[in-house]
């Protein structure tokens, strides 16, 4: 086996992470070694740390950059030294209708997620990349682009492409009327590439507060949503709208703003009570979710936010930081993600 060491959740009361020694499996034929420079903080790492899904000890982190460092000897795709991106599946069955169709996200038989997962060869549970190295298979990993730096560049890989693919799907573009609901890691990014793909871009906001921000960040407008007058006057205004909000909320609103045909995407918070379905009627309107993303859409976004200069706003701390990042995301002190810089995990500990 491999050694790395890492940060794991031991109490799900609190977000002190333990530092620990973690086992790595030795590399399978097609599996590549990746050391871990930079990962994300997920608002997903935070629910689970707290057991959204009964789990327990976790190593967190799914949206992570780094470099190869060893390779399986079947490996084609990589070398040595390489800029890697890692995002939340790490195996899928191959075999599926979603597999084949480049969906492995949604793969019938449960894809391998990046922590909390369990590996389809030997049964063992996926540990994160809040952690120095990482091994998977070289299918799941993806080649970062040159431009992009590696800090920045990490959270495309799950907040990225989580508001890539559902905007691709809906044909967003040129002409498209776009509103991203809430402002976070997710919202700023869909802002970000909503715009570079053409569209007209508003901001959902509860205040004026962020207005600066959603200008500087590619959008044309923002709406007060507190402001019934500015709501009522939305009426049928855009074609898409993204909902990014993790709070509880209503829904009928962002509704009652889509025209003929519109799309509402729910990502922020997949749990809420969907909307009577009258609502959706009076337009032939539409309420879907998404999950990340499949292999080719997210190379696809990596090629994309390369061509286009596109990488999240983003705070780094060192790993050794990591409580301090999930008590400041907790309550929303953040803009727009943290990043942790594994470096330190070089260093012995204290």
């Amino acid at each position: 086996m491999r050694t790395t060491t890492g940060w794991q959740s031991l109490d799900p009361a609190t977000n002190a992470l333990t530092r620990v020694t973690i086992e790595r499996r030795d590399l399978r034929p097609d599996d590549i070694a990746v050391r871990i420079d930079y990962c994300g903080v997920c608002h997903s790492d935070l629910h689970r740390i707290h057991g959204m899904l009964g789990e327990k000890d976790l190593v967190p982190g799914h949206e992570a950059t780094g470099v190869v460092v060893a390779l399986g000897e079947a490996v084609t795709r990589f070398a040595v030294g390489e800029r890697v991106a890692i995002g939340t599946i790490v195996d899928s069955c191959g075999q599926c209708a979603m597999c084949l169709a480049g969906q492995e996200n949604y793969c019938y038989n449960r894809a391998t997620t990046t922590y909390g997962g369990t590996d389809r060869v030997d049964g063992t549970p996926t540990k994160g990349a809040y952690s120095r190295e990482y091994v998977l298979r070289e299918k799941f990993a993806f080649h970062l682009p040159d431009g992009l730096d590696p800090a920045a560049a990490s959270p495309l890989m799950c907040a990225g492409v989580s508001v890539w693919e559902p905007m691709r799907a809906a044909g967003v573009g040129p002409g498209s009327r776009v509103a991203v609901a809430g402002l976070g890691g997710l919202g700023h990014l869909a802002v970000k590439l909503a715009a570079a793909l053409g569209a007209e871009v508003t901001v959902l906001s509860r205040s004026t507060a962020k207005e600066p921000d959603a200008r500087s960040l590619g959008a044309s407008d923002l709406l007060v949503t507190t402001d019934d007058a500015q709501v009522a006057a939305a009426t049928g205004r855009f074609d898409f709208i993204l909902d990014t909000i993790s709070g509880d909320h209503e829904l009928t609103p962002l509704i009652g703003m889509l025209g003929l045909d519109g799309t509402l995407c729910v990502l922020g918070n997949p749990l809420l009570t969907g909307p009577r379905l009258w609502e959706l009627g009076a337009g032939r309107k539409k309420l879907t979710s998404s999950g990340t993303g499949g292999l080719r859409q997210t190379a696809e976004m990596l090629e994309f936010c390369a061509e286009h200069g596109i990488t999240a706003d983003v705070e780094v701390l060192p790993s050794s930081k990591v409580e301090t990042a999930l008590n400041r995301l907790a309550t929303g002190d953040v803009r727009y993600r943290f990043v942790l810089d594994m470096s330190d995990l070089d260093t012995p500990a204290a």
